[in-house]
């Protein structure tokens, strides 16, 4: 334990380091940094380390249980085969940002505190937002400010909700909190913007399509698997959960069918996945949960798997739309297999990861008596095989052929992705190991006769639907086009707002600068220029308009207080006298 490290400390000091290497060192180097972090994790024992006195409270920078540490080994393992991924990357910017967001996510998911929590939340906001500004275009520019944006909305309400928290009990510990009151509310939908929950949900389909190609393997594993953590961590049974993740596994379907982009399709998908994890920790029994957190490990890698397959595929073809596609199998013959292994492993086919994890969310709601939920994720599982498990290979490497012949992915892309293949092949098959890893102790079986020949059949009635509904014209057709989501809504919305405060706050603003600023300024200006005659002209004017006198005989009089005032001869001190006697008179007007 002495030698040892808090464990976000290694990613991100090492982070600070790739800027001043090179070449083969800078590789070795960020190969080497993910492999020194999990051993330094490995010699931290079980129980809460670094603790650190803050103003009456303790910090706990490491909480070491069941929970943390299969989140804490997958994060690893990613971050790992991310870095392998994307050796070829020169952007140094990218490497850092990736790095420090892998950290973040380490110190969010071992903090034993809820101060500490919130620092390394906000440094996953940030550090994500550089990965999807390092694309360096127009449209990543605008959806990285509002990736940031709305997680800082996020991270203020999270504030808040931690500062009631600690104002209400006492103490900061970060445990179970449970839905009860405002506080613990708020710390619920601070953590539910990060999972992608309904309404929410748009910075993700968003953002994550305009990230870089390596920004995006890092982007789909760690800001909503965090959130998934915090959700275990904090919230588990609570039971609007359950119906928030049900909406999120179905809605997406709808809008991954008819994507043209292949990444957003993911992006898509990524949402209805987690919306597995969401009801499993709703339902809150060990087997929900248990099912929960091992889908969350297995989307890791087989979610990564697809996007680093599409991410090679737009490598090498500068295009990513299935309307441009078509055909690669020829020309990228491993990047289409590992392709598939990732999409047999999403749709939850035998012997890939997804099947040993999915069913036991399912499991837990047919157990719990749930029909309505259990048939909603039914729908969802059939669904994600439609448009990630045969959409994204087929318009990629088969369908019409497109006439682009390019290279294989490079070989460390190639080997990373075949890394991610052969575990999800290996936990598909040999699922105790996973399972041993959970938080509780399970002895569920996956591959019983029922659940294998259920599972099929779905699949192939799911498949022989696409194949049906495309031979007869009815499947959506892939247009280029831009399908509204409901951040139409934000952005609408915000213009109106934006449109009403112009038209009556700065409406206002701008009255009260011309009439009370300006207009005010130039008449005192005017009159204070010759106090003296202006107070005699103004007083003859009442003087006549009162007593009736006729102007032209006024008029002499008049000219004589021109003359007068021409001359100078009203002594300076009277117009400071003036000033003194006016500004008394509007001090006791307004302050009497």
């Amino acid at each position: 334990m002495s030698n040892a490290l808090p464990p976000a400390l290694v990613l991100i000091v090492g982070a600070l380091v790739v800027p001043f290497l090179r070449g083969r060192v800078r590789s070795t180097w960020l190969l080497l940094l993910p492999l020194l972090s999990f051993a330094n994790l490995l010699a931290i024992p079980a129980g809460s380390h670094w603790v650190l006195p803050f103003m009456g409270h303790e910090l706990v920078l490491a909480r070491v249980d069941k929970l943390s540490l299969i989140f804490g080994y997958i994060f690893h393992l990613v971050s790992f085969l991310a870095l392998l991924y994307a050796l070829h990357v020169e952007d140094t910017m990218q490497h850092v940002a990736g790095l420090i967001y892998a950290g973040a996510a380490l110190g969010a998911t071992f903090a034993g505190d809820l101060f500490t929590l919130f620092v390394f939340w906000e440094i996953l906001t940030i550090s994500a937002t550089f990965l999807i500004l390092a694309r360096r275009t127009p449209k990543a520019l605008g959806a990285g400010f509002r990736y940031f944006m709305m997680h800082v909305a996020g991270g203020l309400c999270l504030l808040a909700g931690i500062v009631l928290h600690v104002n209400q009990t006492g103490s900061i510990a970060f445990d179970y909190i449970g839905l009860k009151d405002l506080s613990s509310y708020l710390i619920f939908i601070g953590f539910g913007l990060n999972c992608a929950w309904p309404l929410l949900h748009t910075w993700l389909s968003d953002a994550y399509p305009e990230a870089t190609i390596t920004g995006t393997i890092f982007l789909s594993a760690f800001t909503t698997k965090t959130a998934v953590y915090a959700l275990a961590r904090a919230f588990p049974g609570a039971d609007p959960l359950i119906w928030i993740g049900a909406v999120m596994a179905g809605f997406p379907i709808f809008y991954a069918v008819i994507e043209n982009d292949l990444r957003r399709v993911l992006a898509y998908s990524l949402i209805n996945q987690v919306g597995f994890m969401v009801v499993g920790i709703g339902i809150g029994t060990q087997l929900a949960i248990n099912g929960a957190v091992a889908h969350a490990f297995n989307d890791i890698l087989f979610k990564g798997l697809l996007f680093m397959s599409m991410g090679a595929v737009m490598y090498r073809t500068g295009k990513i739309n299935a309307t441009d596609l078509g055909g690669l199998y020829k020309s990228m013959p491993w990047t289409c297999t590992f392709c598939i292994v990732g999409a047999a492993s999403i749709s939850a086919f035998p012997l890939f990861s997804g099947f040993v994890s999915k069913s036991m969310v399912m499991e837990a709601a047919a157990i719990g008596g749930m029909q309505w939920i259990w048939f909603v994720l039914l729908f969802a599982s059939a669904g994600v095989f439609h448009h990630a498990g045969i959409k994204i290979p087929f318009f990629a490497f088969f369908s019409h052929d497109s006439g682009i012949r390019c290279k294989e992915a490079p070989r460390h892309m190639l080997l990373a992705m075949g890394i991610t293949a052969v575990l999800c092949i290996f936990i598909g098959s040999f699922p105790k190991y996973l399972y041993s890893l959970l938080p509780y102790a399970t002895d569920y079986q996956p591959y019983t006769v029922s659940h294998v020949i259920s599972q099929t059949q779905l699949l192939f009635f799911s498949a022989l639907a696409f194949t049906l509904l495309l031979l007869s014209g009815i499947y959506p057709a892939e247009m280029r086009a831009v399908n509204l989501d409901f951040d139409w809504v934000y952005r609408k919305g915000s213009l109106w707002v934006y449109g009403l405060a112009d038209r009556t706050l700065n409406g206002l603003n701008r009255w009260g600068e011309k009439v009370l600023v300006q207009g005010m300024t130039a008449r005192l200006a005017r009159f204070f220029s010759n106090p003296g005659g202006n107070l005699q002209k103004y007083s003859l004017d009442l003087f006549l308009e009162a007593s009736g006198i006729d102007e032209e005989l006024a008029a002499p009089l008049e000219r004589k207080i021109d003359q007068h005032s021409a001359t100078g001869a009203y002594p300076i001190g009277v117009g400071v006298l003036l000033a003194v006697l006016l500004l008394a008179a509007m001090a006791w007007v307004f302050f009497r």
